[in-house]
């Protein structure tokens, strides 16, 4: 995650979109998934009017060519990414993510105006875990990885003081990459939350509980150790 990212060569691709192609069509030419084989799966494949799919949200790319909806009232999580990647990425100091189950995303439209970057080998494959934008405006839509998504909130349309509130942070993440610091009293993290330490301002009590925890944790292997 913390890797640079270098630029990409992006004539190639506006070539192909000058032609009228769609974007996934040179990105899968020497993939081993069909050209379409993509959309039958989530988060991608359109749920029919008779699914049932309980929209709780709609959400739009800046040009309007890529819209989706949420079926989840609140986002399994919130946070915060201070690492270098979401920094380049998104160029911005951080990166505010909501994460969701990849079937509680429906795209209604903009099949085709979406593209793919893999940040670990700098290629533009579908492959996972992914970065996902609009081939148009380039706003970024979501991060796909194996199970889940990271949705982008600034995306969504969040019409009441409810919705507001159940996207906000939570927490901040690889807050030793950050470039400014952010003293707004949520749990800071060095890098992934629950698996690295609390630093900074975080709450008095939330570094006391991730001390207890940590104390349990070791003591739960201890015990394990002399019964088995």
């Amino acid at each position: 995650m913390s890797q640079k990212d270098q630029k990409l060569d992006v004539g190639d691709d506006e070539a192909h979109l000058s032609k009228g192609e769609h974007p996934h069509d040179h990105q899968l030419e020497n993939s081993t998934e069909g050209k379409h084989e993509w959309k039958t799966r989530p988060p991608y494949r359109i749920h029919e009017s008779n699914d049932k799919f309980d929209v709780k949200y709609e959400a739009n790319c800046h040009c309007e060519r890529v819209h989706y909806q949420l079926s989840r009232a609140e986002p399994l999580d919130s946070k915060l990414c201070h690492c270098t990647t979401c920094q380049t990425q998104h160029a911005a100091p951080f990166q505010w993510a909501a994460i969701f189950h990849k079937e509680d995303i429906n795209f209604t439209r903009g099949h085709h105006a979406l593209e793919w970057y893999d940040p670990s080998s700098k290629s533009i494959e579908h492959v996972l875990p992914c970065k996902v934008r609009c081939a148009f405006c380039h706003s970024p839509i979501m991060d796909e990885g194996r199970n889940m998504v990271l949705i982008f909130p600034s995306l969504v349309h969040l019409k009441t003081k409810e919705a507001k509130e159940a996207f906000k942070p939570r927490c901040h993440i690889f807050y030793s990459q950050r470039v400014v610091d952010v003293p707004d009293g949520l749990p800071k993290w060095s890098e992934l939350n629950e698996k690295s330490d609390l630093i900074e301002d975080s709450p008095v009590e939330a570094v006391r509980e991730y001390q207890r925890k940590v104390e349990r944790e070791k003591r739960e292997q201890t015990e394990r150790g002399e019964n088995e």
